[in-house]
């Protein structure tokens, strides 16, 4: 069973806060990558004002998360915090509309901007909020609880659940093929179709094997879940974690498996009280779809 976390309710909501806020910086980058690849210098003034604008009401957005919100303080903090959240995705909405959608000369990049701004800054942001919390990585996660079973236990789970993970994405295809419906490709698998280069490919292998599974294991299962669960809301807990990580992952064919490997995820971290394990699980998962995709020509995406 996962033992007793002490996370505080206003510093998880800072903390979910602030990496959205960093997630959409990370979505200014792309748009800025894709502006100087479509050579469009008739609108570079307009494009660099707003982006500059967006990321200046984005980092202050930043600074008033950063410190907990006192009560006697809470009013004014709030109301300039709703301000530069407003003020920062109006005007990010309105540079990546003046950057376009036309292609990207090197699509790898978007992934990764977009692993560095998500996963990356949501690790950086744990680690702050722990210290918040002051405790440490392996008293928090329970590192140090037979860690080496925990890992095997976790590639165990990966190596037995993706025959039927793969099964289930086939299906829910068919499904949305039958309504009509066509399924696009995932950003991260569009860039592997596209990238040659190794350099491009380690890239995108560090972030779906490294970045991904460390970082969105330690907030919807080291974080979030216990939240939840300790709030008296256990049933809420795994179900709602884990179709928020199906969810977060934007791609409706791959909805229904990321779904049940979600609740396996949390059914071995309350099994072995380790994240180690679940964050086990979730690398030895992408690695086995990164591995198969190009033995198979990406016929599993």
């Amino acid at each position: 069973m996962v033992s007793e976390k002490p996370w505080r309710s206003e510093a998880i909501l800072r903390l979910i806060l602030s990496v959205f806020v960093s997630y959409v910086l990370g979505t200014l980058g792309v748009s800025a990558y894709r502006f100087a690849s479509s050579g469009a210098q008739e609108k570079l003034w307009t494009f660099v004002a707003l982006a500059v604008g967006a990321a200046i009401f984005c980092a202050a957005a930043l600074s008033v998360l950063r410190k907990p919100w006192e009560l006697e303080r809470f009013t004014r903090r709030f109301s300039t915090l709703l301000v530069c959240l407003y003020l920062g995705l109006t005007l990010s909405a309105f540079a990546q509309r003046a950057a376009g959608s036309g292609p990207m000369s090197n699509p790898t990049w978007r992934t990764v901007i977009a692993a560095i701004s998500f996963q990356g800054i949501a690790i950086f942001f744990i680690w702050r909020f722990l210290r918040e919390h002051h405790t440490s990585w392996a008293d928090a996660f329970g590192f140090q609880r037979g860690w080496k079973m925990s890992v095997l236990y976790g590639v165990l789970l990966a190596v037995s659940f993706l025959p039927f993970g793969w099964l289930l994405q086939t299906g829910s295809v068919s499904l949305l093929e039958k309504v009509n419906f066509h399924s696009e490709v995932q950003p991260a698998v569009q860039a592997l179709k596209n990238t040659v280069a190794w350099f491009d490919r380690a890239a995108i292998a560090l972030a779906a094997l490294v970045l991904a599974p460390v970082a969105e294991e330690m907030l919807f299962r080291g974080i979030f879940y216990p939240a939840i669960k300790q709030a008296g809301f256990p049933k809420l807990a795994w179900w709602g974690t884990a179709l928020l990580f199906a969810a977060v992952h934007a791609h409706l064919a791959t909805l229904a498996p990321l779904f049940l490997f979600a609740l396996l995820l949390t059914w071995i971290y309350e099994q072995t009280d380790n994240l180690l394990a679940p964050i086990a699980a979730h690398a030895m998962f992408n690695a086995l779809n990164f591995g198969v995709y190009y033995l198979t020509e990406g016929r599993f995406s």
